[in-house]
């Protein structure tokens, strides 16, 4: 059986005194991300305002959007650790308690579904990528690309939540 010098050494989560936890190193690249984001949503809502072409405003319009996404995901998993590290469950955690029965089995029913629209969607921008790639100096292929990503992901998704949801029958 080991021994263990300092009994703290166990329960501490920090490796020094002085060194701060992983946990709460991760919180605070999270955080400074956050900012990031916060500051980029900033400067993109200030180019935007001045600009007149359809296409750029339109593009410019794609890339805040996302970039508001990205920010608000990266503040619900900021809340999530902060929440883990006071024991609390702030506004916004990802934290919480099992799917109501009957909810679960809907999304069970809907997932399937869900990810097969998806795949047929990615077959679908697939075709009309091959088909349209080269229109308007190329601006049709980049934002069927960006769909399919978009979908890609969305079967990751669906495919996270239909997992959960078996696991919570």
């Amino acid at each position: 059986m080991e021994e263990f010098n300092d009994i703290s050494a166990v329960f501490d989560p920090r490796k020094d005194n002085d060194e701060v936890s992983h946990v709460e190193r991760l919180l605070n690249e999270f955080e400074a991300h956050e900012s990031m984001e916060e500051q980029a949503i900033e400067n993109y809502r200030k180019l935007l305002a001045t600009v007149q072409n359809p296409v750029t405003r339109f593009l410019m319009q794609m890339i805040l959007s996302d970039e508001e996404r990205h920010r608000a995901v990266t503040h619900s998993m900021v809340s999530t650790l902060k929440g883990s590290l006071t024991w609390s469950k702030p506004t916004g955690t990802l934290e919480g308690g099992a799917d109501e029965a009957n909810i679960n089995q809907q999304l069970l029913a809907m997932t399937d579904e869900f990810i097969e629209l998806e795949k047929n969607g990615i077959k679908d921008y697939k075709t009309l990528l091959k088909q349209s790639a080269d229109y308007y100096h190329g601006l049709f292929k980049i934002l069927l690309n960006s769909m399919i990503r978009d979908s890609e992901k969305h079967v990751e998704l669906l495919e996270f939540i239909q997992q959960r949801a078996k696991a919570n029958e």
